[in-house]
């Protein structure tokens, strides 16, 4: 449900696995050019699609029979979708959310959201994470992902539907671990973007990478993740590859902002698609906040992209913070 980047590129990982695939599209020509010429040229370019791949602008369509529903809306959109879907959702269906972020307002993860829209067991409801660039994917670069998930069996279904050659699916049962550090890393990699877009370095954002992992595993900590799940795939994978790496919408947009361009110049940066760290900002933020739990850089990238500070004065603040043993 979801025909951006990242959900037509794991479709494509589905139906290359040997699954029959219904990809849901918001605009009915999208759906109609994915059906006619198997690409998504906006999102994913020149990337040929399997002929398995069925495409449809009616959720009514696409949900009917579905065994599994991997949500791949943006996660601030996450409950109004799930709110018109839910009827037509199967009561036993396995769903998984491709969403990287905390609601806003409610402060709630993404499988909390669908467990309250839907009404469905949180053993039902299963977490894709990790350093999943959609584009790479696409292009069967080898990567990794986590299937985090409460039921082993479902967990370990979704693994078997998800391997191919190029994509490698570990289970993990730490659900709040890997949302937590999917929903942060963007955040993290905001702060990389702009401090790339100010002029500094690599010794800086090795620096940002570390301290950030270590802000993620303080709020993934207290609010009942595992540490091992945060030093892995969910955490620090997908914390480099988000804060390095070219394709990653949230460095673009954080760069941008380094530059000194306005947030609606950072979004024309990235096409004007989601770049969900700058919403996410505030409600991780707010949640931190709401354990005690310190989240400067965090705190830093908010102040940019929400109360009009520059750079310039972040890294300043950022600098002359107390000294103290790491």
């Amino acid at each position: 449900m979801g025909a951006g980047a990242w959900g037509t590129a794991l479709a494509k990982v589905l139906a290359d696995a040997g699954n029959n695939v219904t990809l849901w599209a918001r605009r009915a020509e999208l759906a109609e050019e994915i059906n006619t010429t198997h690409r998504n040229t906006h999102y994913l370019g020149d990337v040929e699609l399997p002929k398995a791949i069925r495409a449809t602008a009616d959720p009514a369509e696409a949900l009917a029979g579905a065994c599994t529903v991997f949500l791949g809306v943006p996660a601030q959109t996450m409950r109004e979708n799930l709110t018109g879907w839910r009827e037509h959702i199967g009561a036993d269906a396995t769903l998984v959310s491709l969403a990287k972020g905390i609601e806003l307002g409610t402060l709630m993860r993404m499988s909390q959201v669908i467990v309250q829209v839907t009404g469905a067991d949180p053993a039902r409801v299963a977490v894709v994470t990790g350093p999943n660039l959609a584009s790479e994917i696409a292009d069967e670069q080898p990567a990794a992902t986590v299937v985090a998930c409460p039921d082993s069996g479902r967990a370990v279904a979704l693994q078997r539907a998800l391997s191919t050659g190029y994509f490698r699916p570990y289970t993990n049962a730490d659900v709040i671990g890997a949302e937590v550090g999917g929903a942060c890393k963007n955040v993290i990699a905001l702060a990389c973007g702009m401090a790339a877009g100010v002029g500094l370095g690599e010794n800086t954002a090795a620096a940002l990478i570390t301290r950030g992992l270590a802000e993620i595993m303080r709020l993934g900590i207290a609010l009942g993740g595992k540490v091992e799940t945060l030093a892995g795939l969910a955490g620090v994978g997908d914390l480099v590859a988000t804060c390095t790496s070219r394709y990653s919408r949230n460095r673009t947009f954080g760069e941008c902002l380094g530059k000194g361009g306005s947030m609606e110049a950072a979004r024309e940066a990235v096409g004007g698609h989601i770049a969900e760290g700058g919403a996410s900002c505030r409600s991780v933020l707010a949640l931190a906040s709401s354990y005690g739990v310190e989240m400067p850089l965090t705190e830093a990238v908010y102040r940019v992209c929400h109360e009009g500070l520059s750079v310039e004065e972040a890294v300043v603040l950022l600098l002359g913070r107390r000294t103290k043993p790491e």
